[in-house]
């Protein structure tokens, strides 16, 4: 069974994507951590989560603003650490501050979604991002992102996020138009 860490401080929003979930018909577990510290404390298993087995979730749903740990700051550790660097996250946040969404790409999140004010609406966004992560994604092998990519030692790759397009060429570069058919 997929398992999906929401990060999420506010109780409703927290109810209302358990509900959004649970009416999805895709069997899931959730781990609710409730605000940034807990969350990092969940996914090293440190701290309360030191017993808890070293599996990593199949994606987080993070929301930004938390007590103790903001949400980029987590993402930033998130994405420092090796064996979750790949880990999908998706901020779910309030905030339609373009800033805020730029902030979280700089940081690597793979992807930023306003939470809609109605129910209809955010239960709709919940089920789509999670069956897009859950069931479309081809990532990481059982989210188990740390493990299922891990690079050959001396083999110069990295796992840091960096510029896909750097030394490359574009394909539309790379593409010869037809010659423009005459009238």
């Amino acid at each position: 069974m997929s398992t999906v860490l929401l990060v999420e401080d506010y109780a409703s929003d927290e109810m209302l994507t358990l509900r959004a979930l649970r009416n999805l018909g895709v069997t899931v577990k959730v781990d609710v951590a409730r605000d940034g510290a807990e969350a990092l404390d969940y996914l090293f298993c440190q701290g309360a989560y030191a017993e808890r087995p070293d599996e990593k979730p199949k994606f987080v749903m993070l929301d930004l603003n938390l007590p103790r740990l903001g949400g980029l700051e987590v993402l930033s550790r998130i994405r420092a650490d090796p064996r979750t660097t790949l880990l999908p996250v998706v901020i779910l946040s309030s905030s339609d501050h373009e800033t805020d969404a730029l902030q979280g790409y700089v940081n690597g999140a793979n992807s930023y979604v306003c939470k809609p004010v109605g129910f209809g609406e955010f239960e709709a966004a919940v089920q789509e991002l999670a069956l897009y992560w859950l069931t479309l994604n081809n990532g990481p092998a059982s989210g188990d992102a740390g493990q299922a990519f891990a690079l050959p030692a001396g083999s110069g790759l990295t796992a840091a996020p960096h510029d896909h397009h750097a030394g490359r060429s574009s394909l539309a570069s790379q593409y010869d138009p037809p010659a423009p058919i005459a009238a």
